[in-house]
């Protein structure tokens, strides 16, 4: 069975999906994440859809669905690389993704994650990758 790979950066969660998702695989993408945010207490997720042409009603649900229980597990949700045709099929559909944010490309989502940071915590983290 295919499984969408879940990279830890620092305090962050990178998903880069690769293949157009069938309802199976994102269910279990959607499991996988929240559990992953709580086992690994995550503050942001990061989800990288450029390779992705297609998102139905139900991978936009699917998106949703993951913003609202990683934001209960106090992580922000932002998707970045969204090709223009998917943004018209979204708001077509008349999905508005509440919760998720979004951004043009993975580093500008990282920006917005990283500065959705509280600035204590930022700081602790910075003091976690010093070099002794």
């Amino acid at each position: 069975m295919d499984k969408i790979p879940i990279l830890r950066m620092g305090p962050f969660l990178l998903v880069t999906i690769q293949i157009d998702l069938y309802d199976r695989l994102a269910l279990n993408l959607e499991t996988d994440l929240v559990n992953m945010v709580h086992k690994t207490g995550a503050r942001g997720v990061l989800i990288d859809i450029s390779a992705v042409s297609i998102v139905d009603s139900f991978m936009g649900r699917i998106l949703g669905n993951i913003a609202s229980m990683t934001r209960v597990l106090d992580a922000e949700t932002v998707v970045v690389g969204m090709q223009p045709a998917v943004a018209i099929t979204l708001i077509e559909l008349g999905l508005s993704l509440t919760g998720v944010h979004t951004a043009l490309d993975v580093e500008r989502g990282m920006a917005l994650l990283q500065s959705k940071l509280d600035p204590d915590e930022e700081l602790a983290n910075d003091n976690d990758n010093d070099v002794e």
